[in-house]
């Protein structure tokens, strides 16, 4: 869980990450922390219109930004959800080849795949969100946000107290 020190989160954006219907809440991750891990299939099924920014926390998971680059290379393939959920529930592999897999298993271009995570473009937009959450005070994962403000507490009972 993370503490959060400020409510200055950006507001959706049109290039956002975004699924489900309902509340609006912008959620932090990073896809190699076990918080994030242990909580995102229960907050997967929560009735909200759920925001998903990069939050590669490098010093703690050293294999983070890898892995947020190829969510956001298959992102460019419309399978993000699929590859943070994969991601999430398959931690223990996480290398190079795990990856390939989940791109051929999802459908993706292998070639586009392997290019894009690579890529100038994919770094800066993992960058972008990361520099995003750093303005709004996250210094931790899960941190989530809803009508432009910190959700106190623990991210989860946060997220369904939205639903209420």
């Amino acid at each position: 869980m993370s503490e959060l020190t400020s409510a200055a989160v950006p507001p959706l954006r049109a290039d956002d990450h975004v699924t489900g219907s309902g509340p609006e809440a912008i959620l932090y991750v990073d896809l190699a922390c076990p918080a994030c891990a242990a909580v995102w299939p229960r907050i997967r099924e929560l009735p909200l219109q759920l925001c998903f920014r990069h939050f590669p926390m490098a010093s703690k998971h050293p294999r983070s930004p890898a892995l947020h680059a190829a969510a956001e290379a298959a992102a460019g393939q419309s399978a993000l959800w699929e590859m943070a959920d994969s991601l999430f529930t398959e931690r223990g592999r996480v290398d190079d080849p795990h990856l390939w897999e989940r791109a051929e298993r999802f459908g993706l271009d292998l070639d586009r795949f392997q290019s894009d995570r690579r890529s100038d473009a994919v770094a800066e937009r993992v960058q972008r969100d990361f520099r995003s959450g750093v303005r709004a005070g996250v210094a931790g994962t899960p941190a989530a946000f809803a009508d432009g403000a910190p959700l106190p507490g623990e991210v989860e009972a946060a997220l369904r107290g939205l639903t209420a």
